[in-house]
């Protein structure tokens, strides 16, 4: 039942002030549980991409607290957060591709951490580029690549494992629109065997396109838009 799932992530009257005494954000509580997929909108400079930093502890809130997987920062140790991030997938704007392997390696990358056979991993990795058109570039460096073949290497390295959570920053920012859809094609079918997803977008009629609660941004603050009926209990 709903209420017996867990909170992947929690804030607890977070506020973050950066240097300057520039207030972002104030006074924000939200859960997100176990199978959420939330859509993550606000005007720019809104603080969409400083929020997925704060989910995934990238930096600390000024104000509050944030717990991931159910886990307290404070209480952490040295090796918690790198045990944590391997639970997750994370796509950032700037792709942070590994420069000295191939698209295709860098896809398999996840799967090899985690101790997964090369020839399974390269396999696997290799349907995954070909689904979503690079079946051509997969042995290439990144260097050679355009920004939007780099977006969707850096998109399908992040899914490759079946992440419990998966932070999306402008995933379909730089693709077309068939490449768009071919990757929320993904994101749906992730989200369905179990995934949580938090997905920033600019684009709000993308939000709106997609049966999925969005948290839109504003002055700071937190606000639910489009919650689908199942969630009308909890959440911010």
């Amino acid at each position: 039942m709903r209420s017996q799932q867990t909170n992947i992530i929690s804030f607890q009257n977070v506020g973050l002030t950066f240097r300057g005494n520039t207030r972002l954000f104030s006074n924000i509580n939200l859960n997100i549980r176990e199978g959420d997929f939330y859509f993550l909108t606000g005007l720019s400079g809104a603080g969409k991409s400083t929020l997925l930093k704060l989910i995934y502890m990238g930096i600390a809130p000024t104000d509050g607290s944030v717990s991931l997987f159910g886990e307290d920062p404070k209480q952490m140790t040295s090796n918690d957060l790198p045990r944590l991030r391997r639970k997750m997938g994370i796509i950032f704007q700037d792709f942070r591709l590994l420069p000295h392997l191939t698209a295709l390696e860098n896809v398999a990358l996840p799967l090899k951490v985690r101790g997964i056979d090369h020839p399974k991993a390269t396999s696997q990795a290799q349907d995954l580029l070909a689904w979503v058109g690079l079946e051509h570039v997969m042995n290439q460096y990144p260097a050679t690549l355009s920004g939007g073949q780099q977006q969707r290497v850096a998109i399908t390295r992040a899914i490759m494992g079946r992440p419990s959570l998966l932070l999306a920053d402008e995933p379909t920012g730089n693709v077309d629109e068939e490449a768009a859809g071919k990757i929320m094609h993904l994101f749906e079918e992730l989200h369905k065997t179990g995934t949580t997803i938090v997905l920033a977008t600019h684009n709000r009629s993308l939000a709106k396109e997609f049966n999925h609660p969005e948290i839109f941004l504003k002055k700071g603050q937190a606000f639910l838009l489009n919650r689908k009926p199942r969630l009308q209990e909890g959440g911010i």
